[in-house]
């Protein structure tokens, strides 16, 4: 039987470049995302706490030297797609796309809580297919996180139809997704398989995921390697997601 085409994604929580030593050090993040990431060619390519955590929220990575590495192009050029002139995202959530995945639409959604929280939404088209992807970093809160998960939805909602992947780190350990995760709150069929990558000297928490609405995500990994563990507190998780009626994988 013929394997559905299948995109590449790589989600990543970079802790604002602190690794292990407590040390910040952005380009030890960008040399583990060359060395770890970049060889297994990820289409997409989703990072959390990847800008400071105060405002107005610089850009600690070099986006250029990121895309260099993996082929991949920075989708925050314009300026509503970033918190501030001197940013890489919006707040922290930077995404990078193949190019050959076009962009038709990208908005930033502001979700609530107590700290400020945001989702990257950029609808692409590959060979002709729809896709819509969802890159965030929600509320340790299980309850902040369903109403952020419900809020997501009902923009989807309110979109054209067509397939969703939500990626990042959502911070919900339990496998099975709790509340937030749940269809009568985002109103999607989220389905992903849970892989442990935190902490990521000794991963326990599946606090980063992969999810679909249709399609099916497989090959999910916890990235592992020295470079890796050293540079943040997550390990980097990668996956691939059926598309219907993409391109060849």
């Amino acid at each position: 039987m013929q394997t559905k085409p299948a995109i590449a994604v790589a989600t990543w929580n970079v802790h604002r470049t602190v690794g292990a030593d407590g040390t910040a050090s952005p380009r030890r993040i960008e040399a583990a995302i060359a060395s770890d990431i970049a060889p297994r060619r990820p289409q997409l390519l989703a990072l959390q706490e990847a800008d400071s955590d105060d405002a107005p929220h610089d850009a600690l990575l070099d986006m250029r030297a990121i895309a260099r590495a993996t082929g991949l192009r920075h989708v925050h050029g314009p300026a509503d797609m970033r918190w501030g002139a001197a940013s890489g995202g919006y707040l922290g959530n930077i995404l990078f796309v193949a190019p050959d995945l076009a962009v038709t639409r990208a908005r930033i959604i502001d979700l609530p809580g107590h700290c400020p929280r945001a989702a990257v939404m950029v609808e692409v088209l590959w060979d002709a297919t729809p896709l819509r992807i969802v890159a965030c970093h929600l509320s340790l809160s299980q309850p902040l996180r369903a109403v952020q998960l419900r809020l997501i939805g009902q923009v989807v909602a309110r979109g054209s139809t067509m397939q969703t992947v939500l990626l990042g780190d959502l911070n919900e350990w339990r496998p099975w997704g709790g509340l937030a995760l749940s269809r009568r709150m985002s109103g999607m069929e989220l389905r992903g398989r849970a892989v442990a990558t935190f902490p990521a000297r000794r991963p326990l928490l599946p606090l980063d995921r992969v999810l679909s609405h249709r399609g099916t995500v497989r090959d999910v990994a916890a990235l592992d390697g020295s470079s890796l563990r050293d540079a943040s507190d997550h390990r980097p998780l990668f996956a691939r997601v059926t598309v219907a009626g993409g391109a060849a994988a």
